[in-house]
């Protein structure tokens, strides 16, 4: 690019550092983030990630929820989280639009870019220069955007959006595996509350588990109530929901 290269606050010869980082450091990324014990975690570090690898100020994380509606659910700082939450807010910024253009996307100076003016306006007291912004996806699904900010604007060269790419692969296999993971766990919690709610009932009233597992399912349905929640509330206090 041809564009000045500022560096960022954490030191005066990170670009040329830059350009010496390779496989051996994207390889260690790999394992640190398949290492992460849970979702959370591996959130987190992610953006801690981000941040170390490519040397910007902050990082911060789009994710899908359920619904595919996005939350910003973790960030390295308040002002990434705050420039994040605020995407979320106008539903417009760079993150928005590396989601559903597919592609990286780039602020050089946000005091000037106005393709999202209302995201914009609400940057100007945050005072982050420049933003990367990369896609997580894999090839089931589209899993949010990693956001990259740099203070100082024109930060992010031709080596960031390289690193960057890189970074969002190993990202986005691991936030997938951490999510599969965390929903498998999910799946089995809700089979052995609902378990222990039917021996529950067929403690009560001598019926086998086939009929106290009907028993919790027209409760669900006639109160509006998730199936599990019947159970975890039948568990915890030993009576149904009332309908």
């Amino acid at each position: 690019m041809s564009e000045p290269v500022f560096p960022p606050s954490g030191g005066t010869l990170w670009r040329e550092s830059r350009l010496d980082f390779g496989a051996d450091a994207f390889a260690r990324l790999a394992h640190d983030l398949y290492d992460q014990p849970n979702l959370e975690k591996t959130l987190e570090k992610i953006v801690e990630s981000a941040v170390a690898l490519l040397g910007c100020d902050y990082a911060g994380l789009l994710t899908t929820s359920k619904g595919n509606q996005l939350v910003a659910i973790t960030a390295s700082d308040p002002a990434a989280e705050k420039a994040d939450k605020l995407q979320i807010e106008f539903q417009e910024g760079p993150g928005i639009a590396a989601i559903t253009a597919a592609q990286m996307t780039v602020v050089h100076d946000t005091a000037a870019d106005m393709r999202w003016p209302r995201w914009a306006a609400g940057m100007r007291d945050l005072h982050l220069g420049s933003v990367l912004a990369v896609q997580l996806w894999t090839s089931q699904s589209t899993l949010g955007a990693l956001n990259l900010y740099a203070c100082a604007p024109r930060w992010f060269d031709a080596d960031a959006l390289a690193a960057a790419e890189v970074l969002s692969r190993h990202a986005s296999i691991a936030l997938s595996s951490a999510k599969q993971e965390e929903s498998l766990w999910q799946a089995i919690d809700a089979r052995t509350l609902i378990g222990r709610a039917q021996g529950i009932l067929m403690e009560r009233f001598a019926v086998d588990d086939q009929a106290a597992f009907e028993v919790l399912r027209r409760h669900s349905q006639n109160t509006n109530t998730k199936l599990n929640e019947v159970a975890r509330i039948l568990v915890s206090s030993r009576a149904l929901p009332k309908y």
